[in-house]
């Protein structure tokens, strides 16, 4: 009986004590809440209003970018490299190119964010090698790269290419409204046509390193005959502001098809431009 007696006083008791804590809970305070279950509500409403209320999408169609340039230099300076290189074929140092070109920029007019580029230019490219004759102006039907080792060579030679190119690009900016103050992104094309190429030996030397004419004898070979002629590559940048990182890829060769080993270029360097 006193067992009965003191469980139903325990029960009690906790009654109780809940009772006063959900009265004092849910007395009125600053807001005005009259009960606990007024306060949990009012509490909640806040959190209900951000979940229900959708995120306004910007209309990027009514963005002004009249102010910003329609036209820029693009210049772009890296290292170039010739993929699928036989034994023969033997460069060294830093082989690099140097493009300059004049764009035009039209952006979408019903989302700035996007545009697309496009100019004309010059690209050019300096491969050296390793005491590795390139006999440009031979007169065989392939293009002959003869090693040197153990014989009269130049102490720096390479062989360099210039093309009038055509270059085109789909651009996104992160702050169309800013450009220099933005995210760039760019994939495209560059189509050329070979205007000059030639080698350059410097210091010709024998055998042993001895200079034959002193270092600052120069000799310049002329041909285009083994060059292809038309360069076709794909194109991406990445970036911020004026400065990115640009890269591209040749598709066509670098030698014409049957006049020697099938090579491509790549090339990675830095580029500098408005947009």
């Amino acid at each position: 009986m006193k067992k009965t007696l003191l469980v139903v006083v325990s029960l009690a008791v906790a009654v109780a004590g809940a009772q006063a804590q959900i009265a004092l809970f849910g007395k009125k305070n600053k807001g005005g809440y009259k009960s606990a279950k007024d306060s949990i509500t009012a509490a909640a409403k806040p959190v209900a209003e951000i979940i229900a209320t959708p995120k306004v999408k910007k209309d990027y169609s009514k963005i002004d970018v009249s102010n910003r340039t329609a036209d820029h230099f693009m210049l772009q300076f890296g290292s170039d490299t010739w993929t699928n290189r036989p034994d023969s074929v033997r460069t060294k140092g830093f082989s690099r190119h140097f493009n300059l070109y004049f764009m035009l920029d039209k952006p979408f007019k019903n989302d700035p964010r996007y545009s697309v580029g496009f100019g004309a230019g010059i690209g050019s490219s300096n491969m050296f090698f390793d005491k590795t004759y390139v006999n440009l102006k031979g007169t065989g039907s392939t293009l002959a790269f003869t090693n040197q080792d153990g014989a009269d060579h130049y102490n720096k030679f390479k062989l360099t290419t210039i093309f009038l190119e055509l270059p085109v690009e789909l651009r996104y900016f992160s702050n169309p409204e800013n450009a220099n103050k933005s995210w760039k992104f760019a994939v495209g094309a560059k189509v050329g046509t070979l205007l000059k190429a030639y080698t350059k030996g410097k210091d010709w030397q024998n055998k042993d390193g001895r200079s034959y004419f002193g270092s600052s004898y120069i000799s310049k070979e002329y041909s285009k005959k083994f060059i292809n002629s038309t360069k076709v590559a794909v194109s991406g940048r990445v970036g911020y502001g004026i400065f990115s990182l640009h890269g591209d890829f040749q598709i066509t060769p670098i030698i014409k098809d049957g006049y020697g080993p099938s090579m491509n270029a790549y090339s990675i360097g830095l580029c500098v431009s408005g947009l």
